[in-house]
């Protein structure tokens, strides 16, 4: 029996003056056509601020901001206030001290310290955004990276520099096309070592700023993007990084619908803090559940915080046989070398999903292979880590399994294409059995990705 195939879907923001309010402004998500009759996904905003997602269909003669608020506001009444970040520290310390995990007092009052200094608990102005490094690694797609860095020019961070990394390039495109229209206004870094590790490792080394933001080519940054990225670190010390939140631009073919269908990148409106000192209690499998941390392409950290865990590992990543894991590697790296880490659904960009079924194949597969490369390599830098990794290993083995077998729906209740109407888009199990194809190929790929680097490094 074959697949429905899904009809195109507009893609749009509605901004909203309360859960109850007025319709501030409607338009389509950047970059992307105008909204037609039929299916729409909505990004809903509150004055603004990111808050949840809608899908709905009006039809010709209707007013399609009105059909979605009406969807929209029982979502938000229900919903509620948003909880704040101190709000969930709060609430975690509470369930774990019931469940008997007392933390010691010195660590309870730099908890309670740390809860106080964030800034969606106080009223007061928000501390200005430390100087950042943007790095974008790019690889033969100057198109794609023209319309990434018109976004991120656009920001209103006050202090910003950019630096593009092109990547063991074949054409001299990108060089041309940074030094000529960017002209003073984004430096060019070359790296001949072909890997998003590598690459991202060498931004990180041209960095000047006291933070470094990494996105990728293929995102249209919103205009607040990199200041609610980067905020954070003015208040918090003790903080190494913070992810933020991932839309799709468009959803016009069937392969980007299915993605996002079974929840893409995005990680929800809540605003999370993961403390190595105070893991989650909903998350047993802590701090290997990377991947609920965030995405590579919407990612900052404190710049000693990420030198000091030693960057990238450059046997993982996209142009390497690892196939992925970079992002997820550091993240754990920053956790384990003490560092708090952060996600807000305020820093948003908006991503073009590969549009292909063969590019959903080759996702699916790198999916799975990079998960166990970031776990392999996790483990072979720092060996310490493996009592951990072992005591939690059957009930990672079966989150594992149930995640490849039926990818979740949107984190926070937030709609996805497959709920609305009689739309529903399964995922296929050839899919699934793709990612545990690569989860069982991602240590092989790690190891050859290292073998290859280390001769790399000996031939220079």
């Amino acid at each position: 029996m074959s697949l429905p195939v899904p009809r195109p879907i507009s893609v749009a923001e509605l901004d909203l003056d309360a859960p109850d309010g007025p319709v501030l402004g409607f338009r389509p998500a950047p970059g992307g056509p105008p909204v037609v009759p039929g299916d729409v996904y909505a990004l809903v905003r509150l004055r603004g601020r990111p808050a949840a997602t809608v899908v709905g269909a009006y039809a010709e003669g209707e007013d399609p901001a009105e059909v979605l608020a009406a969807l929209a506001r029982p979502r938000l009444a229900a919903a509620g206030t948003p909880r704040t970040a101190a709000e969930h520290l709060a609430a975690e310390r509470a369930v774990a001290e019931s469940a008997g995990a007392e933390r010691p007092a010195a660590e309870r009052a730099d908890a309670e310290r740390l809860a106080a200094e964030r800034p969606e608990g106080r009223a007061e102005t928000r501390p200005a955004p430390p100087r950042t490094s943007v790095v974008v690694a790019t690889r033969e797609r100057p198109e794609q990276l023209a319309r990434a860095l018109d976004s991120l020019l656009a920001q209103d961070h006050p202090d910003f520099e950019l630096v593009v990394v092109d990547n063991a390039p074949l054409t001299t495109d990108t060089h041309a096309l940074v030094t000529r229209k960017y002209t003073d206004r984004v430096r060019y870094v070359r790296e001949d070592t072909p890997g998003l590790a590598t690459a991202h490792n060498t931004g990180l080394a041209a960095a000047g700023g006291a933070v470094v933001a990494f996105t990728d080519d293929d995102v249209i940054a919103d205009p607040h993007w990199l200041t609610a990225l980067t905020e954070p670190f003015a208040a918090d010390p003790g903080l190494g990084c913070v992810t933020g939140l991932i839309l799709p631009a468009r959803l016009r073919t069937p392969a980007q619908i299915l993605l996002e269908s079974h929840g893409g990148f995005a990680k929800g409106f809540a605003p999370r803090v993961y403390d190595p000192a105070l893991p989650p209690a909903d998350e047993p499998l802590f701090p290997f559940t990377a991947g609920s941390f965030g995405s590579g392409a919407n990612m900052a950290f404190r710049t000693e915080a990420l030198r000091t865990a030693g960057g990238f590992d450059p046997a993982t990543g996209t142009g390497t046989a690892a196939r992925g894991g970079d992002d997820l590697y550091a993240f754990v790296a920053v956790l384990s070398a003490g560092f708090r880490l952060r996600y807000t659904a305020e820093a948003l960009v908006w991503h073009h999903h590969r549009d292909t079924w063969q590019d959903l194949r080759n996702q699916a597969y790198g999916y799975g292979a990079g998960l166990t490369a970031y776990l392999t390599a996790t483990l072979v830098r720092r060996p310490r880590l493996l009592p951990a990794l072992l005591a939690r290993l059957p009930r990672g083995l079966a989150h594992a399994r149930t995640m490849t077998a039926q990818r979740g729906e949107s984190p926070e209740g937030g709609a996805v294409p497959g709920e609305h109407g009689t739309h529903h888009h399964p995922w296929p199990r050839s899919l699934s059995r793709l990612e545990r194809r690569g989860m069982l190929y991602g240590p092989i790929g790690y190891a050859k990705a290292r073998a290859r680097s280390r001769r790399g490094r000996a031939a220079r």
